[in-house]
């Protein structure tokens, strides 16, 4: 399970559908519909927050929307409705190691795709997540 920090946008279509499919995941979880999962380091940033599973709906709404924007079916009924407001203060550390590990996965899952969609971009965040000075998370597995 990984949910980025990045933005869905700069996702190829193997990694937007991952992430979809993997957060509808992290949100049965912690709806408490799961049993497995419920430690699963990828959650830490959503367990903290008062409202869990409002947090990581609005994350999949995100999702949702991109994928939308880009002629994709993902049906959005399956996000609960109750959404969570806030942001969450996320490491510039932890941005950049996920752009590299993104542009390395790309690289060799789909060159053709990085080579158009990836030629001199910034990596933005995911926008619920504010930026803050700060190396990697302690919870990513390096």
């Amino acid at each position: 399970m990984r949910l980025w920090t990045l933005h869905p946008k700069h996702l190829d279509p193997a990694g937007l559908v991952a992430l979809w499919r993997e957060t509808l995941l992290a949100q049965a979880v912690l709806q408490g519909k799961t049993k497995g999962y419920k430690h699963h380091p990828q959650l830490i940033r959503f367990q903290q927050l008062d409202d869990p599973a409002a947090g990581v709906a609005t994350y999949l709404a995100v999702i949702h929307e991109d994928a939308v924007r880009r002629g994709y079916n993902f049906d959005g009924s399956k996000i609960q409705k109750k959404r969570w407001t806030g942001k969450i203060s996320e490491t510039k550390g932890q941005l950049a190691y996920e752009w590299e590990h993104l542009e390395r996965k790309l690289k060799k899952r789909n060159p053709e795709w990085h080579k158009v969609h990836h030629k001199d971009l910034v990596p933005t965040p995911h926008p619920m997540f504010r930026m803050v000075a700060g190396d990697v998370r302690d919870w990513e597995k390096v």
